[in-house]
């Protein structure tokens, strides 16, 4: 997986950006290093403020985010007020959800939601191995070069459909991810301020009412 027949990649798909304030040709290497550093990723943890992007509001939340490449995820709610505390724990089996406003009642369910599973970067890293339709261009983004990668979501949800992610050139970091529904609308953005490739994660982690 983590050889990803870079060499075609680079022939096929180093092309000049639409996308940005400014177009710039993929480098190579750049390039190379990013995919190098995304293959590379075990595991993350991040601060980042998602907003959910409907037909007439959005919603803003801030949120942590610790998640493994095999599957296992933690995310926390920090803000607003109202839900922060609220907690979705991912143990490689069962989806555990914690509310602190419900008298710390556990909801469990096997259902994954597209919608919390693909704002975490180890969603977006899978999606764009096994893609049969990815692109790579390459953009300004608040004055710092950035390469953008581009793949589709499986499935047949409305709402999530392609996710577009910003990469540093410079830090290797992600900056910016949106996910877009089938009509080519943003309904997700996920803007990163803190990111941590490759953290040590204790296996409580993943653990209902376990502490980070």
């Amino acid at each position: 997986m983590k050889k990803f027949l870079l060499a075609g990649l680079i022939l096929g798909l180093l092309t000049l950006a639409a996308c940005g304030a400014v177009a710039e040709r993929v480098d190579g290497n750049t390039y190379q290093r990013i995919h190098r550093q995304l293959m590379a990723m075990e595991s993350f943890y991040a601060q980042a403020t998602v907003t959910y992007i409907s037909n007439n509001n959005s919603h803003v939340y801030e949120t942590t985010q610790h998640a493994r490449n095999t599957g296992e995820y933690r995310i926390e709610v920090t803000s607003p007020a109202n839900v922060a505390g609220n907690t979705t724990i991912f143990d490689g089996t069962t989806i555990s959800q914690f509310n602190p406003n419900l008298s710390g009642r556990v909801s469990q369910t096997n259902q994954e939601a597209p919608e919390r599973l693909e704002i975490l970067l180890t969603s977006f890293v899978r999606n764009f191995i096994t893609s049969n339709e990815v692109t790579v261009t390459a953009a300004n983004i608040d004055e710092a070069l950035t390469t953008v990668l581009e793949t589709t979501i499986p499935g047949e949800h409305p709402y999530v459909s392609t996710a577009r992610l910003w990469m540093c050139n410079e830090t290797l970091q992600p900056l910016r991810m949106v996910i877009y529904d089938q009509a080519g609308a943003e309904r997700i953005t996920v803007v990163y301020s803190v990111f941590e490739y490759n953290p040590q994660m204790d296996d409580t982690l993943f653990q209902t009412g376990q502490q980070p």
